[in-house]
This record gives C-alpha cells, sequence and structure tokens, in this order.
C-alpha cells in the first residue's frame, strides 16, 4: 500500500478518536497500537512497550518537570502582584495602561512558568478584577489576560521550544534565545492593540446619549469623578465592581508615579532578574545543560520565595509539587505515545514519502509554507500545542529542511501559530481559564475581546517572514551562525 495512503488512515483513526473524547495521549497510543495491528507484523507489536520507554529515556526531558517546578513555586507567592504594580507603575499613565500592565507583567511571568494557562490564571485572578472595577469592558479585560497568557509557549523557557528542540534535534538554548524578540515584538503588538480598543470603546461610548452612561471612579480613587480620556483607566461603564484585595487595588490605584517611584519600585522585579539571569549564564557559559538549568531555576526560586516573599510553607510546597506531577505527567504521556506513533510511521515511510513529494511539485516553498500554517492552525483548534509538535515534526520537519527554512526561526513562527490555538474554540485553553477565574463575564463577550489577538498574531508571523532576524540575530550572535 502507498505509505502516503497508510499515513492518510493513520490520521483519520486518530482524528476519529480524539473526535470521541479520547485524552490526547491515549488517543495517540490507541492509535499507534491500531497502526502496529494494521500495517506492521504481529511480532513488531511487542517492540511497543520498548518505544515507550526510549522515548523518555532522555535527559532532556528532565527540563519539563524542573522548568513546570520552578512555576508552581513562584506561583504560590505574591510575585503575580507584585509585577502587575511595577508594570502599572511604567505604563499605567498610557490610555488602556492597566490592561497593557497586566500583558507585560504576563510576559515577565511566562518567563517563569514556561505555562500559557498558569501565567493567564495567576495574572488574571488579580488584573480582571480591578480592570472592570475601574470601567474596562469584559471583553477588553478577559482578551488582554488570554492573549498575554499565551506569551507562557514563546518566551523562554518555553515547554513548547524544549520539545521542538528534542524531537527536531535543534539547540534548545539557541531556541530559547530565538523566542526573545518575538516575545518582546508581540508583547508589544498586544499593547498597541488594546490601545486601538480602548480608544474605539471610548468613541463609542462618546456617541450615546450622554444618560446612558455611568460614572465611574477615575485614577485618583474619587467616587464619582468622571473618567477622562487620560491615564490607565479604561472606557466608562456599566460593569459592576468586582472584589479585588485592599492591598492590591490601593498599589494599583496609584498610577501618577514619579520618576524616582517607578525605578524604586524596579526593586520588586529584581528576585526574576536574578532568577533568569542564573539560568541564562549558566546555561549559555556552558556551564549546564538545559535540564541542569532547570534544576538550578527550581531551587533559587525556593530560595527567593522562601527568603524574600516567605510565603514558603510545607503546604505549598506539596501543592507545588503535586501541580508538576500533574501536568508533567500529562506532557510525557504525549511525548511517550507521540514518539511511538511517528517511530511506527517511519518504519512505514510515511514522511520519507511525503518529504519527497513535496520535493518534486514545482510549486513555491512559501506556497508549501503557508500551507503548513494552514494545517497547525487547524490542529490548534482541537488539540494543545504539545501534542502538535510530537505528532507532526517527524512527518513535517524534513519537508521544512528541504525547503531550506531555518529551523529555528520555523520553531519560533510554528510556536506563534500555536499561540492562536489557545484562544479560539473549541479547545482554546486560555479561553476557559480565564472565563473560569472571571464568571461574571460572559464567554461571547470573552470571545469577542480575545479573537483580533488573533489577527495580531498573524501580523507577527508575518513580521517575522519579512524580518527573520528578529528570531536569528540573537542565537547567531550568541552562537556563531
Amino acid at each position: 500500500m502507498n505509505p502516503l495512503l497508510i499515513g492518510g488512515i493513520i490520521g483519520a483513526i486518530l482524528f476519529l478518536l480524539l473526535g470521541m473524547g479520547l485524552p490526547v495521549a491515549f488517543a495517540l497510543g490507541l492509535t499507534a497500537l491500531i497502526s502496529v495491528a494494521l500495517f506492521l507484523t504481529a511480532s513488531e507489536l511487542g517492540y511497543f512497550s520498548t518505544l515507550v520507554f526510549d522515548s523518555l529515556n532522555s535527559f532532556s526531558l528532565l527540563a519539563i518537570p524542573l522548568f513546570i517546578l520552578m512555576g508552581s513555586i513562584f506561583g504560590q507567592s505574591k510575585a503575580s502582584k507584585d509585577l502587575l504594580e511595577v508594570a502599572n507603575a511604567w505604563v499605567g499613565r498610557l490610555r488602556g495602561g492597566l490592561a497593557m500592565s497586566s500583558v507585560v507583567a504576563c510576559s515577565v511571568f511566562a518567563a517563569l512558568t514556561g505555562s500559557s494557562p498558569a501565567t493567564s490564571a495567576a495574572i488574571g485572578r488579580i488584573a480582571i478584577p480591578e480592570m472592570l472595577r475601574r470601567g474596562y469592558p469584559g471583553g477588553v479585560a478577559a482578551g488582554a489576560i488570554a492573549a498575554g497568557g499565551t506569551l507562557g509557549i514563546l518566551i523562554p523557557p518555553s515547554v513548547t521550544l524544549i520539545l521542538y528542540g528534542i524531537t527536531t534535534e535543534q539547540s534548545i538554548g539557541q531556541l530559547f534565545l530565538g523566542g526573545v524578540g518575538p516575545g518582546v515584538m508581540v508583547t508589544v503588538l498586544f499593547a498597541l492593540w488594546i490601545f486601538v480598543a480602548v480608544t474605539l470603546h471610548r468613541r463609542k461610548q462618546a456617541r450615546q446619549p450622554a444618560a446612558t452612561v455611568q460614572v465611574t471612579s477615575g485614577n485618583s480613587g474619587t467616587s464619582g469623578t468622571p473618567s477622562t480620556t487620560t491615564g490607565s483607566a479604561g472606557p466608562p461603564s456599566t460593569e459592576v465592581p468586582t472584589t479585588v484585595s485592599t492591598a492590591v487595588s490601593a498599589a494599583l490605584e496609584i498610577s501618577d508615579h514619579t520618576w524616582r517611584q517607578r525605578f524604586a519600585m524596579l526593586i520588586k522585579v529584581l528576585p526574576f532578574v536574578a532568577l533568569m539571569s542564573s539560568i541564562l549564564v549558566a546555561l549559555y557559559a556552558g556551564i549546564t545543560t538545559p535540564s541542569e538549568a532547570a534544576g538550578l531555576g527550581a531551587l533559587i526560586a525556593i530560595v527567593l520565595v522562601a527568603v524574600l516573599y516567605r510565603s514558603i510553607t510545607v503546604r505549598k510546597l506539596l501543592d507545588a509539587a503535586l501541580e508538576t506531577t500533574r501536568t508533567s505527567t500529562m506532557i510525557l504521556m504525549i511525548v511517550a505515545f507521540s514518539a511511538v506513533l511517528g517511530q511506527v510511521m517511519s518504519f512505514l515511510g510515511v514522511p520519507q514519502q511525503l518529504a519527497q513529494a513535496v520535493g518534486a511539485m514545482d510549486v513555491n516553498r512559501w506556497v508549501i509554507f503557508l500551507a503548513i500554517n494552514l494545517v497547525f492552525l487547524t490542529l490548534g483548534f482541537f488539540i494543545p500545542p504539545v501534542a502538535i509538535i510530537l505528532i507532526t515534526m517527524p512527518v513535517l520537519f524534513p519537508i521544512i529542511t528541504q525547503l531550506g527554512f531555518d529551523p529555528i526561526w520555523f520553531g519560533v513562527v510554528m510556536t506563534l501559530n500555536m499561540e492562536m490555538g489557545l484562544i479560539t474554540p473549541p479547545v482554546g485553553l486560555n479561553l476557559y481559564v480565564v472565563q473560569g477565574i472571571a464568571p461574571e463575564i460572559p464567554l461571547r463577550e470573552i470571545l469577542r475581546g480575545t479573537l483580533p489577538y488573533v489577527g495580531v498574531l498573524a501580523f507577527g508571523i508575518v513580521l517575522l517572514i519579512f524580518v527573520p532576524g528578529v528570531v536569528t540575530w540573537l542565537p547567531n550572535q550568541m552562537f556563531g551562525g
């Protein structure tokens, strides 16, 4: 039977099992078993357990649970509150400033956790109630958090980039550096969209009859003062104020900081700078491997939370360990069974035949690039980024290299694509995280506020196509590419 036809049958089996609601890891494992039974011999079925073990027998994979542990430990502290306060002090005076502050805080917190849902939950629990209290529309507040959380799979250390590096045998250090420039770029693009969204909403409110516009408190906290077009407060709204801790509310209320106050508040981000600097120096100086750097980061995180935040307890350590175990187990099961499925397809010659077929096509390589990105976007509607990488890379990576695309650049572009899947239904995980922490905002309004960021991410991919140096410059400078 033709290998491409076999590949189509295997893909159909996988999507049928996923459509039945089977967890991704089990759908992958069952598809691999069915594929062996259908297309290979009975004797080769005995290699299944060996392939599962071999797929996990990699020291590099240890980086995943250790980076997750590092983020979980910081999630047990008041780190997210400090980040939001500092970001608000610096950009809070801009129109839509608190929403921009939330995105900036998400970008920094993402660097600690590498997890999009964790980032959305940690920052959103504080920022969304405060944005609603200040009169931001629910869609703007929810959209900023849901989209800001997607930075968790782009800004290093990213679990997504780690798995891409392991699967394609690319340097994880170079991938981390390649994600820095695009991470900053996407953060700025998100902030620009927030400015546009808030401006459009203000104009819409201005066109309404004065009697329908309810006055909300402004930046100064004085009750009854109308919101103006300056400052960090959002447009007037009829949103009912929601509960937020007095300490956080008071800290965020002061948006008219002096330059001296702004620089003084930077001391709150020193723990993050110290942590990330330690990891990056150890990694790029060749002192440690990525897994050892992750272990160093987890240890430093425990020390910082215990000494500076004084919020470490046995209970919190157990909670962090439990969260790490759950998340890591899910990811590693997907890693194991997708690796087995990829090996089975390799035995059957599917990736090789597909690469040859694409190479023989008289089509511009950018047409194929567009088709591959459409495949990623479609898959992102239904399955998480980790599974997408592990399912597709054994098949598509030979095509990418054959077409002459830079593997580091492509990995980052692919990650931006998969960020869209985190904020698009029906499986957009960040959407449901935000709905869980802000149930007063209807899901329809969350979707309306979040979907424009899909366009922003698509624009970001276009920028990286025309200016690939945003990805490649830093790795080339550090590694002499």
